[in-house]
């Protein structure tokens, strides 16, 4: 039987005072919506975390993660992950996907030609990019219209179109 897969939707970034509460950010497209999931779990799913969404700040939301009392323990979860199963999450539309589903399609060229796997997403602040390679060798390649004009999650691919050069660049 198929393991339904996890999605990262939220990090505990930290407590909140004195009484066991933590700072949550929410990885989802509504940031409420994180509340709906839980119980959350960690990346191997040992661990569940039942969360309880208190207010809103700035940029995280002030959360109660049951069976945490104290500021040590809030501390003890800063930096956790927090995974949903993805058979709760939202179906996605048309050119909608969770970035998990992009992880593992294979990469080809306009013409054809094979770049290896989508070996991650990531996104430092300025737009996503994907982690294109095989083996050890990887290139990094916005993840826009212009550079990926396709993905097809079902057909396991995504067509790219790295600027003329790209290449070149990624392998010196």
């Amino acid at each position: 039987m198929k393991q339904d897969p996890k999605i990262c939707v939220g990090m505990i970034a930290g407590a909140h005072g004195v009484r066991g509460l933590v700072r949550l950010r929410s990885f989802t497209e509504d940031p409420e919506a994180i509340g709906d999931y839980s119980p959350l779990t960690d990346e191997d799913g040992k661990r569940d975390f039942a969360v309880k969404l208190l207010s809103a700040a700035k940029d995280f939301f002030i959360a109660e993660v049951k069976g945490v009392k104290s500021k040590e323990a809030a501390d003890g979860l800063r930096g956790e992950k927090l995974y949903a199963p993805r058979s709760v999450l939202p179906k996605t539309g048309k050119r909608e996907y969770y970035e998990a589903d992009l992880v593992g399609l294979a990469a080809q060229g306009k013409k054809g030609e094979s770049f290896g796997k989508v070996q991650a997403v990531h996104n430092y602040g300025g737009g996503p990019f994907l982690e294109i390679g095989a083996g050890t060798k990887s290139f990094m390649l916005p993840f826009t219209d212009t550079y990926v004009p396709e993905v097809d999650v079902k057909a396991g691919c995504v067509v790219i179109d790295p600027p003329q050069g790209w290449m070149d660049e990624a392998e010196t």
